[in-house]
């Protein structure tokens, strides 16, 4: 195993004990709401700040974007830095919040903003899934390939529902409707990291959501390129981390997904107002 790769399964394995301890009395966890929809719980920050400290120790030089201790981010951030570790301690604190077992742990390692590291850790399961670029994914050190079927409607796709912006909402349902008629079932987990691993396993054949930040997509970004899949925005550009729009799978699910999903693209978004004559 790599040695950063290492590091980040050591904190990635920390952050999950500390997040399945307090899940034994999770009703005694304390929440703040930082906006409509969007929780954080003494947990994520506990998990963050073990995560921080673990890599900080290990490589004090790299740089560090974290969701609790990073909320608002620029592009830069992403690509200034040689090595740039982007953390999510908690995806899916709402289902945590709720004994919902369906959350995890997203750790991935930058270099000039390229995903070259990668570890999502379902604590719930004892899952850990792991990628270094150019050697392949892995869950619990098995390896890992995206699905192979070919038609968009054998497939099962993963997807989110706009939950901190729904002026978003009417226009996601459509996509909803869409993709409903188009596809065998769509799934809605709540964790973004976590569906992501899903497609890499072969758990999902695609997701697609909107509104995400990079710590909640750098590391199973790598995870299903590493495991044969394709990652873009709706349109199919490599554009996802920057604009918050994800759109993944095997390849011929991806393909006919872009084919329906691309006119919503942020691509292809309507000027909000006209253009100055």
């Amino acid at each position: 195993m790599h040695p950063m790769l290492n590091i980040a399964v050591k904190a990635a394995r920390k952050a999950g004990s500390i997040i399945n301890r307090a899940s034994i009395d999770v009703d005694l966890v304390r929440v703040t709401r930082k906006q409509h929809n969007d929780f954080v719980t003494e947990v994520d920050r506990a998990a963050e700040a073990a995560i921080i400290e673990i890599i900080r120790t290990a490589y004090p030089e790299h740089a560090i974007l974290a969701e609790e201790s990073g909320q608002s981010w620029s592009e830069g951030e992403l690509t200034d830095h040689e090595y740039t570790w982007v953390i999510d301690p908690l995806d899916g604190t709402t289902n945590f919040i709720h004994g919902f077992p369906q959350y995890a742990v997203s750790i991935g390692q930058l270099h000039k903003g390229q995903p070259v590291q990668a570890v999502v850790y379902d604590p719930t399961r004892d899952e850990l899934f792991t990628a270094t670029k150019g050697a392949g994914a892995f869950l619990n050190n098995r390896r890992i390939r995206v699905t192979r079927r070919d038609k968009l409607a054998d497939c099962l796709i993963g997807t989110g529902f706009p939950f901190r912006d729904l002026e978003g909402m009417e226009e996601y349902l459509e996509m909803f409707a869409l993709m409903t008629r188009s596809c065998a079932g769509l799934r809605r987990p709540g964790a973004a990291a976590l569906d992501l691993a899903y497609v890499a396993c072969g758990r999902l054949d695609g997701f697609f959501e909107r509104g995400l930040k990079p710590w909640d997509m750098a590391a199973g970004n790598l995870l299903i390129t590493e495991a044969g899949g394709l990652v873009g925005n709706y349109a199919g550009e490599a554009r996802q981390i920057e604009q918050g729009e994800i759109l993944a799978g095997n390849p011929k699910a991806f393909a006919q997904m872009v084919r329906l999903l691309a006119p919503y693209s942020l691509d292809n978004a309507k000027p909000t107002k006209p253009a100055a004559i």
